[in-house]
């Protein structure tokens, strides 16, 4: 892997060079887990059918194209929101919204994903303050994701 100088979030990196033993083992198609529309975080409503009482996937913009099984190892039976806690504006409506699926739509469970990066650390740190601010404790599980992929970190919060 090459790697040049930056800061992590925008460093510009060429995985080209990985050893080619992780050959591709699908076969055929492999169908989409979506089960649901829109996905990102300004345009759901907090309280949409597909929310209610559901284990919901909250994921920074660039998780599903670094982690290979997306679908079928995080997003299979969840309903999904996504967000870019470095690009996105008006954030505060997010914590809103997570707020509003742990009272109104008495979510089940929240998974975040979130890459590495520093600047996505923002997006888990939503979700705490809603926490905080909500009426209902819904469990919460973070999860990071290196930029290749690679699972860092899992933990309950």
């Amino acid at each position: 892997m090459t790697q040049f100088e930056g800061c992590p979030g925008s460093r510009v990196m060429n995985f080209e060079e990985q050893d080619g033993n992780d050959a591709d083992q699908s076969v055929g198609k492999i169908k989409s887990q979506l089960g649901q529309w829109p996905i990102q975080m300004h345009l759901i409503s907090p309280t949409a059918p597909y929310y209610q009482g559901a284990d919901v996937l909250l994921t920074a913009d660039c998780v599903a194209y670094a982690l290979g099984d997306f679908h079928r190892e995080y997003l299979k039976g969840k309903s999904i929101a996504i967000a870019c806690p470095k690009l996105d504006a008006e954030q505060d409506i997010y914590q809103e919204k997570i707020k509003a699926w742990f009272d109104d739509a008495k979510i089940n469970t929240l998974t975040v994903l979130i890459m590495q990066v520093p600047c996505c650390m923002g997006l888990m740190n939503l979700v705490q303050q809603a926490a905080q601010s909500a009426e209902r404790k819904v469990p919460t599980k973070c999860v990071v994701v290196g930029v290749q992929g690679d699972i860092l970190q899992e933990e309950w919060v």
